[in-house]
């Protein structure tokens, strides 16, 4: 059970937050009227392990944040790079600007800083002269491979242990899960105007 912080005593809030029943005691958002208690409670697991999972992602993430001395969306873009070089793919302002959802004005900073900080560097574009083509430093790809990118390839262990049936289902799982959590027509998502 988790512990309440500064000290050793557990927390039963922190222990249930995502069971169903504490979150939704009268089954005003959810209707489990047609699952058994223990369906109920290894959703509710299921919920714990998902959470789970996003708390190490956001501590590895942190963690590179700060060992690479870079930004999260810095880290994205020279991922990004690095996948485009591996597949020796040309990757321009455009198509990094497309890939993190930033205007080309936010893309010309971020890839300023990138080339200040020595990662990136911009070459012309070999099919049209106006335009850049911009590659991960070596320097930087080897640090980030070494560092991040071997913590992050742990996970390809996890899902090898599955059989394919199993990674088959695991998929569906997720894809719908992303689905159903789309803001794709949730009318508040878009307001400008805060909760309370």
């Amino acid at each position: 059970m988790p512990e309440a912080p500064g000290g050793g005593v557990p927390d039963p809030i922190a222990a249930n937050l995502y069971e169903v029943d504490s979150s939704d005691p009268r089954s005003e958002l959810v209707d489990r009227s047609g699952l058994s208690p223990e369906a109920v409670a290894q959703i509710g697991r299921l919920m714990g392990s998902l959470s789970a999972l996003r708390d190490v992602e956001q501590q590895v993430s942190d963690a590179s944040q700060k060992y690479m001395r870079l930004s999260a969306q810095d880290m994205r873009a020279l991922h990004y790079l690095i996948v485009a070089k591996n597949r020796a793919e040309l990757a321009t302002p455009g198509m990094l600007a497309a890939h993190l959802g930033i205007s080309a004005a936010s893309t010309t900073k971020l890839l300023n800083r990138l080339e200040r900080g020595g990662h990136v560097v911009r070459n012309v574009h070999p099919a049209d002269r106006r335009a850049f083509a911009i590659e991960v430093t070596r320097e930087t790809e080897v640090s980030a491979m070494q560092t991040v990118g071997r913590q992050q390839a742990k996970r390809f262990h996890a899902a090898a242990r599955l059989t394919g049936e199993e990674r088959e289902t695991v998929i569906r799982f997720l894809d719908d899960m992303a689905s159903e959590l789309s803001l794709d027509g949730a009318d508040w998502a878009g307001s400008e105007e805060g909760g309370a």
